[in-house]
């Protein structure tokens, strides 16, 4: 019966001139995600889903509800723009449907058409309160009818579903993310995607400690982050002859420091090739020492892409919640030998000074080439969302 899913955004409203370029790359998105839709069309404040017969509809739903720029949406059926069309197509939606009480929720977006919003919500709720004997209840329905008047036709609907809100993917540019297999980079990821980025995933792991089975755990982690942006790609980066390096030529208090400048260089390196725009990380202000202000300071300098902490403000509840939320939380839990838990030492530096720091990266030779190394000897994949 409901043959069209009205979809609403909220930030791509606020666009301007620039509303038609977010609303098509929204449209783009929506395509890729949901292969089997007849149309995809604009109509003023919103797009609308033209469905294919038999279609999985709590698929639909699903998917919908993991696609970044929608706000919210709803299974809808059309209507012509005359009375006698919205009455027929509204008697159609609330039959056999059991509720006592109800209330109509207008929107016209179309000022030609005769009745203005007010005016429809007492005609429709005179006429289902007399052909069906139901109650109005303005505070407290049992059911909200709802109605979008717009220039070419009207849509009646009774549930809206919630999005995750934002910007289309992709939007926003292209970014490279440090993905480390914990569960504060994925949800870093999933707010970049949320707010229009398509993301690159960067893992960097020491190739003589993991195992295929401990990759898997990353490749799961960006197969659920694929939900929200479509086909992802992934660089695993081999890191042993630098953490070597590392170990053997600084000390102990100052190698997270020093390990987390050749990570950003190595992402950066990674997103030079990619063209992208800049740099995601899942840092937290003191979260841990290495997320100190002064050690961040020391670990951001020198790069010239932009770097972007979409957790700095959070607090590990937080975090938390959210990657139980976006369904990353149960595959970063996972054991896992990370680069960096070789390199922690028990009393770390916490106020790290960029001049100390540089002296002491002068003591390992040819660090480029290690960088260049190291991403040349990448495995890339290319996960399907499908």
């Amino acid at each position: 019966m409901m043959s069209h899913i009205v979809v609403h955004y909220s930030d791509i409203g606020t666009k301007g001139k620039n509303r038609v370029f977010f609303e098509r790359m929204l449209m783009r998105n929506i395509n890729q995600q949901l292969p089997r839709v007849a149309r995809i069309l604009r109509r003023y404040g919103k797009i609308v889903v033209e469905t294919e017969n038999n279609q999985d509809i709590n698929k639909i739903i699903a998917t919908l509800t993991t696609i970044p720029g929608i706000s919210s949406f709803a299974l809808a059926k059309k209507s012509q723009l005359n009375l006698a069309d919205i009455k027929k197509n509204l008697s159609a939606i609330l039959k056999g449907r059991d509720f006592r009480t109800f209330r109509i929720t207008t929107r016209r977006s179309n000022k030609n058409f005769s009745k203005s919003s007010q005016k429809m919500n007492i005609i429709l709720g005179d006429y289902i309160r007399t052909k069906l004997n139901k109650k109005v209840n303005l505070d407290n329905p049992e059911l909200t009818i709802f109605l979008e008047i717009g220039e070419k036709e009207v849509f009646i609907y009774l549930d809206k579903y919630s999005g995750i809100g934002g910007l289309p993917v992709g939007s926003s540019g292209k970014v490279v993310a440090s993905l480390s297999g914990g569960i504060d980079s994925p949800v870093a990821s999933f707010f970049a995607m949320r707010k229009g980025l398509r993301v690159i995933f960067v893992h960097i792991f020491n190739k003589t400690i993991i195992q295929k089975d401990s990759q898997m755990k990353v490749i799961d982690i960006v197969k659920k982050l694929s939900t929200f942006q479509g086909d992802s790609k992934l660089f695993l980066v081999p890191f042993e002859k630098i953490q070597k390096a590392i170990i053997t030529n600084i000390p102990s208090k100052y190698r997270m420091i020093v390990y987390r400048r050749f990570m950003m260089r190595i992402l950066e390196n990674v997103a030079r090739g990619e063209r992208a725009k800049g740099i995601v990380t899942g840092d937290s202000l003191g979260q841990v020492a290495s997320q100190t202000i002064e050690n961040l300071s020391c670990i951001y300098e020198g790069l010239s892409l932009p770097i972007l902490p979409p957790l700095i403000g959070m607090n590990k509840e937080e975090i938390i919640k959210i990657a139980k939320e976006i369904g990353t939380y149960r595959h970063s839990i996972l054991p896992y030998p990370d680069c960096c838990s070789f390199l922690i030492a028990k009393h770390p530096e916490t106020q790290g000074k960029i001049e100390d720091i540089k002296k002491m990266e002068k003591l390992i030779a040819g660090k480029n080439k290690l960088i260049q190394d190291s991403v040349g000897r990448s495995v890339v994949k290319t996960l399907v969302n499908r």
